[in-house]
């Protein structure tokens, strides 16, 4: 199963490039899109609510295990280097870079625009990405881009593999109730196998929940194993006492206070004390105010 993201600036085509790709899901601030034939199973995940909030862009990212940044003829923009920034700070090795809307412009400006891509990537972890141009309107390049979503799956399932004899994690996405079955989560295994019947603790609330069934794709399933989408039906807890971001685990720690190793990105100016940030952490977020910052073993009053 390849779980991918779909992002890029507003007008970069990328939300009818994901209905090419799949039948739409549910829709919020993303919008799922699945497509299943054979043995391909593909859920694509375009954050809709992106650029107006961050929030969609981060969350699309961490539902998936690869993305797909599109990119129109126009070139890129503010909100193109911000999903770059964003795609590098989170390390996401597996992608594909996709130009848009080829048949509106000319090859040679296209071949401009590819160096002009390698330039400004050469430096993050999208150097080494493939890149494609293709049309939604010709279909120019969209099987071949179909291969290359297939390839990356295929690399991306054999590291999640990897991921199946630890302890079982879920990340909530979208949290409903349903009459005559009560609280019912869609999320992702981000690691470990889950079976029905499971006894497991809805974190941060610290509930302890029992899984009382399991689907993927609609169809009911006995277990789930990393990096599966699946829909759960759960005892012993009301879908008004989860959100999105909760896990479903049994070896979760809840604090208020973090000590955490940074790296400061080179495009941000500074970080100081006592400054408001925001904090990611999964799909939850939170408002954080620096308290301390150590540099090399000395206290400072801001980094950069």
């Amino acid at each position: 199963m390849t779980k991918i993201a779909i992002i890029g600036t507003q007008q970069s085509g990328r939300t009818i490039l994901a209905s090419k790709l799949g039948k739409k899901g549910n829709v919020s601030d993303i919008t799922m899109y699945d497509f299943e034939k054979s043995t391909t199973v593909l859920t694509t995940v375009d954050a809709t609510g992106y650029p107006k909030s961050i929030k969609p862009l981060i969350t699309a990212l961490n539902l998936t295990d690869a993305v797909l940044l599109c990119i129109p003829p126009t070139g890129l923009d503010t909100y193109t280097g911000e999903c770059i920034v964003a795609l590098d700070l989170l390390g996401c090795k597996h992608g594909i870079i996709v130009i848009t809307k080829s048949d509106t412009t000319y090859h040679s400006a296209l071949d401009e625009l590819k160096q002009t891509i390698k330039k400004i990537t050469t430096s993050t972890v999208l150097k080494d990405w493939d890149m494609i141009a293709i049309s939604t309107t010709t279909f120019e390049g969209m099987e071949e881009l179909k291969e290359m979503i297939n390839s990356t799956g295929e690399k991306v399932d054999k590291e999640l593999a990897q991921l199946n004899d630890l302890p079982p994690r879920v990340v909530i996405d979208h949290v409903f109730n349903v009459t005559g079955i009560g609280c019912v989560v869609l999320g992702i295994v981000n690691q470990g196998t889950i079976h029905a019947k499971d006894k497991m603790t809805m974190m941060p609330v610290d509930k302890p929940i029992e899984i009382r069934s399991i689907q993927m794709h609609d169809v009911n399933v006995k277990n789930a194993t990393a990096g599966a989408r699946v829909g759960l039906a759960l005892k012993n807890i009301q879908s008004k006492d989860v959100d999105r971001g909760y896990v479903i685990s049994n070896n979760e720690t809840v604090a208020m206070d973090f000590i955490l190793n940074c790296t400061i990105s080179k495009f941000t100016k500074k970080v100081a004390v006592d400054d408001m940030l925001h904090l990611f952490t999964g799909l939850q977020s939170a408002p954080v105010r620096v308290k301390k910052i150590v540099t090399n073993n000395d206290s400072v009053e801001y980094a950069k």
